[in-house]
């Protein structure tokens, strides 16, 4: 301590007990799953110990690097409050706050933030992130001088490197395993790795913010007319639903009953493309593949709707979602999240508002080709209990709280399962529009949800864990075909197909190719290979 009080001066003194504070009350995520590869014995107490002294002195490092100057004291208030923050979703949901999660965070609606407020998340951001970022408000004070703060700064980063440099020099062998086998642990570490996808989200956000002209895709596209009746397709992208909750899967609940009775083609091997809305939609679009997928670049390409738009196809999305995710930016875009225009609003708009006036829609264009994308509310979680009017309630007791770690997995499943039968009501309502048309156009209905879902399963609830750890379930999702009778496609064709593996990657072309368009970027026997 004698070390601390004559080298290290005021400020530096405030990182060092901030970031004792979160390692002590903002990492029992990532502890808890330390403890799961070396259980507490007296064999792995050093190990445990140089863990906590390697974090410790990670996060003394990364703050004294971005603590400086008069607003210091506010920087270490604000990491205060966002390490308790960020300790909630992670002790909570399991969550990883990386890139895409701050993405989703960013994106997310009113709504959708009240569905996460809880009374034990505002008495942890109240006690254990405000009062503390208060205290530092208070109390911490800048350095005397700047060679006095530059020399003070130079000795808590020479410390911080000596103490890393002493907890994994005697254990190197443990580290090498450690990292290499275990690497999504350091995805709790926290503040360090919240800290790090918020510099790469900066980055990011810069890039995607810098002005690019549009590049233009399948330039070489045109429609090679098959004759008979114009086309009429409606595309659902569905939110968070999983592939083996479906009883068109397998599931043994039948939550699929109404469109078991119609009579749809399950694609039942359907990968998405990441695990998040705002990496999925715009990917499940886009002619870029999973592997080199990139937002940014993606939003500056016309994508599968643009194309098609550019060809003379009538398009319209329609959103129950909290938005297209830059998808609809050219095509013509209408929010059905609030009333009017949705006529069915009760605690929440329901997806079935969205075929609201659709018929008049088609009226309207009836001497074109149609492609209309209804973007569902689906099964968006936590709150699963409140994306279904009461008489889908069918599965009971179900968890009506959004703090899902207080009700047993049953419960959670009950609800999400009431919200996939929905969703089956949902659709069997599109087919049933589509069929009233069925005398007049070619007709299709296609439905891919973006991702999946954490029951939890290991502990993890809800989705956007970055998609080379997650688990099948957040990426595993169904989607459904039907074909009305005008159609030259049809069930009988596609079944040999149902338990091929596709991805959303495969969108892109299958919807190019649905209304007969032809480019080199395109060939029926590429959907479905593995990229």
């Amino acid at each position: 301590m004698n070390f601390l009080t004559r080298h290290i001066n005021r400020q530096e003194l405030s990182i060092v007990w901030a970031s004792l504070f979160i390692m002590v009350t903002g990492n029992f995520s990532f502890f808890g799953r330390v403890f799961d590869i070396y259980p507490l014995s007296l064999a792995n107490t050093p190990f445990l110990a140089s863990v906590f002294v390697l974090f410790f002195a990670a996060t003394l490092f990364v703050l004294n690097l971005i603590v400086f100057s008069r607003a210091g004291k506010w920087v270490l208030a604000f990491v205060l409050f966002a390490s308790a923050a960020a300790a909630y979703f992670m002790d909570t949901y399991g969550a990883m706050i990386d890139a895409d999660m701050l993405t989703n965070m960013l994106q997310t609606n009113a709504s959708e933030t009240l569905d996460l407020l809880s009374w034990p998340l505002v008495l942890r951001l109240a006690f254990l992130g405000i009062l503390p970022a208060w205290l530092m408000v208070r109390y911490s004070k800048p350095n005397r001088g700047f060679w006095v703060g530059a020399r003070s700064k130079a000795w808590l980063a020479l410390l911080s490197l000596i103490l890393m440099a002493c907890a994994i020099a005697p254990l190197t062998s443990h580290y090498a395993t450690f990292f290499r086998a275990h690497k999504s642990v350091r995805f709790y570490a926290n503040p360090t790795f919240y800290i790090y996808s918020v510099i790469k989200l900066g980055r990011e956000i810069v890039k995607d913010n810098s002005p690019m002209p549009l590049a233009a895709t399948a330039t070489d596209s045109k429609i090679v007319s098959q004759g008979g009746p114009h086309k009429l397709t409606i595309l659902v992208v569905g939110e968070t639903a999983r592939a083996d909750h479906f009883s068109l899967n397998g599931y043994p609940r039948n939550t699929n009953p109404e469109l078991e009775k119609i009579g749809v083609l399950s694609l039942k091997n359907m990968w998405s493309c990441g695990t998040a809305t705002a990496v999925s939609v715009p990917c499940m679009f886009s002619d870029l593949h999973q592997g080199d997928f990139d937002i940014g670049e993606a939003k500056n390409r016309e994508n599968a709707l643009d194309v098609l738009k550019r060809l003379g196809v009538q398009v319209l999305w329609r959103d129950n979602n909290s938005d297209s995710k830059a998808v609809a930016l050219r095509i013509e875009f209408q929010d059905y999240k609030k009333s009017p225009p949705n006529t069915h609003c009760d605690s929440e708009c329901r997806d079935v508002g969205m075929l609201v006036g659709l018929q008049d829609y088609i009226n309207k264009h009836a001497n074109k080709d149609i492609l209309i994308v209804l973007h569902q509310m689906g099964n968006h979680g936590p709150a699963y209990y409140k994306r279904y009017p009461k008489q889908f309630e069918k599965f009971t007791p179900v968890c009506k709280t959004n703090e899902l770690a207080q009700c047993s997995q049953a419960q959670i499943i009950n609800a999400y399962d009431n919200a996939i039968l929905y969703t089956d009501h949902f659709l069997a309502k599109v087919i049933d529009l589509l069929k009233a048309n069925d005398d007049k156009y070619a007709t299709t209905m296609a439905y891919l949800s973006d991702h999946g879902e954490s029951l939890g399963e290991n502990g993890l609830y809800l989705h956007g864990a970055p998609y080379a750890f997650a688990p099948d379930a957040q990426k595993h999702v169904p989607a459904v075909l039907w074909f009305g009778k005008n159609n030259r496609y049809s069930i009988d064709q596609f079944k040999r197909f149902e338990d091929k593996r596709f991805s959303q990657d495969d969108l892109f072309c299958a919807l190019l190719m649905g209304f007969d368009v032809e480019t080199s970027e395109c060939k029926v026997d590429q959907l479905g290979t593995e990229r």
